[in-house]
């Protein structure tokens, strides 16, 4: 790899990182040595990249830097296709019809010497599942989950029982055949999730549950990580 390339590329793997990353896990994966990589990370703060951090410790790209956005690789673009055919096939149609415009925007901003990338990608998503009808809107969900907002609904599971639920809604999954929305619910005082196809007569209430949105979701995820632990006990 080319110095400038693996410059640019130190930027991009801490410009996604979600913590410090120590200078042995960034060589790891740009496959250099670790002194190579103190060097290049020493020439990247030398032009004022505003990186923190030191050798050991971890590394982090301060707020505030940007690069071009939309400076793609074959790689990165297969990959925006790839999840965006995706969606395209398995979300709701608002999220359909936004991947499609993802897409077309990729398209329009990249060198023409990248389009065949789009035009033609190498790997495909397709979809030939049968999924039964959704008994709510799902891009008014996806606004209820983003303000924190309840949602009451009638339900019936899978053995046939019929029940009324509220539930502060914290995500929503799109599985290969149905919709799952994952919630607090306030009648089993719990994390529940509910199939998209099994909810009816749905009310997208003003009230906002009192925790904030990602609180919340960070909570789901003990729950489901604490969940399958047991399972493997």
């Amino acid at each position: 790899m080319r110095r400038a390339d693996r410059l640019f590329q130190i930027i991009q793997i801490l410009r996604r990182a979600r913590a410090p990353l120590t200078g042995e896990a960034i060589a790891t994966e740009l496959e250099c040595s670790t002194r190579t990589l103190y060097r290049d990370i020493a020439e990247l703060m030398a032009q004022r990249v505003p990186i923190r951090g030191e050798a050991g410790l971890g590394y982090v790209l301060e707020g505030g830097y940007d690069m071009p956005p939309l400076m793609l690789t074959p790689d990165e673009i297969e990959a925006a296709v790839l999840g965006a055919q995706w969606v395209s096939g398995q979300g709701d149609p608002a999220l359909a019809r936004a991947a499609q415009d993802l897409i077309a925007k990729i398209e329009a901003a990249i060198p023409e010497k990248l389009r065949p990338y789009i035009a033609d990608p190498a790997a495909t998503a397709p979809s030939f599942a049968v999924r039964p009808a959704d008994g709510l809107d799902l891009a008014l969900l996806r606004l209820q989950i983003r303000q924190g907002r309840k949602l009451a609904f009638a339900y019936v599971d899978a053995n046939g029982r019929a029940s009324r639920r509220v539930v502060w809604p914290v995500t929503l999954g799109f599985l290969e055949t149905v919709r799952i929305v994952a919630a607090w619910c306030e009648l089993r005082q719990d994390f529940r999730h509910f199939r998209a196809d099994r909810i009816s007569t749905p009310e997208f209430l003003d009230d906002r549950y009192p925790e904030r949105p990602a609180a919340l979701r960070a909570k789901w995820r003990r729950h489901l990580a604490e969940r399958r632990e047991k399972e493997k006990e």
